[in-house]
């Protein structure tokens, strides 16, 4: 785990309330064997990761996951909504995977965030209590909190200090909030993990979002345009760019680390 990583205590709060989906009895992780749970691991239903870069989601890809691209909550719902109502298909779960803006000023960026929740001002939802359980065997230097879901960027620290103060969260992102509804009515386990981009004292600057197609890429000719139109975002563009290299290194060695089926627990 990269050495920007909070340590998760264990003695926290281990997610949701009354208004939370808790599935099973605390069912215990699927211990590691041999070749057969290998193969077992290959025939099963596949976990839908939610992502709302396109890099995020070519980090994401792997064995039993069909990575789902955003960016943003409008375009998450209606893609997940398609891909669940379509042909039969047996899916394990619904995970956000990516990278989101930090709340909590203690969070570097690279921190690894296993969310307990997603809130928005409408409604907290729980993570599924077993899926968390075996992320927090699999990331134990993974930091957990509340994430908040958020229909626009957080562009400024004022935006991300008052979110904090109002939500209690950690980190925040525009894709978790559309993917836990979702998640819940089809009736599917939801989890959350996210690794801290830009922390709460970073501004993000106009190029950045600009750069950001409909598809989740990086559209280079918008970004450089908005730079050449205001230079003075270049020392800025310049530190959320090693913002974004942590967090990137981060999340590879987070996925790595799940593995199959992003550590879905058999249900």
């Amino acid at each position: 785990m990269d050495g920007a990583g909070g340590v998760y205590d264990a003695g926290g709060d281990r997610g949701g309330d009354e208004r939370g989906d808790r599935r099973g009895g605390g069912r215990k992780a699927r211990p590691r064997a041999g070749r057969d749970d290998e193969r077992d691991d290959e025939r099963g239903a596949p976990v839908i990761a939610v992502c709302g870069l396109a890099f995020e989601a070519a980090i994401a890809a792997g064995r039993r996951v069909v990575p789902l691209v955003g960016p943003g909550p409008a375009r998450i719902a209606a893609r997940l909504d398609a891909l669940l109502s379509g042909p039969e298909q047996d899916w394990a779960g619904v995970m956000s995977f990516g990278c989101a803006a930090g709340l909590d000023p203690a969070l570097a960026p690279g921190t690894c965030v296993l969310a307990v929740g997603v809130y928005t001002p409408a409604w907290r939802l729980a993570a599924d209590a077993d899926w968390l359980d075996v992320l927090r065997q699999r990331l134990p230097q993974a930091r957990g909190g509340w994430l908040a879901g958020v229909d626009a960027p957080l562009v400024a620290p004022a935006d991300k200090a008052r979110l904090l103060q109002a939500s209690g969260a950690v980190v925040a992102d525009m894709e978790s909030h559309a993917a836990a509804l979702a998640a819940r009515r089809h009736g599917l386990p939801f989890a959350a993990c996210r690794v801290v981009l830009d922390p709460a004292g970073r501004s993000v600057p106009p190029s950045a979002l600009a750069g950001v197609q409909d598809d989740g890429r990086t559209a280079w000719l918008a970004l450089l345009r908005s730079l050449a139109g205001e230079p003075r975002q270049l020392g800025a563009m310049r530190a959320l760019a090693r913002d974004a290299w942590r967090a990137r290194r981060t999340l590879r060695r987070v996925r790595a680390r799940l593995g199959v089926a992003l550590a879905a627990p058999p249900y």
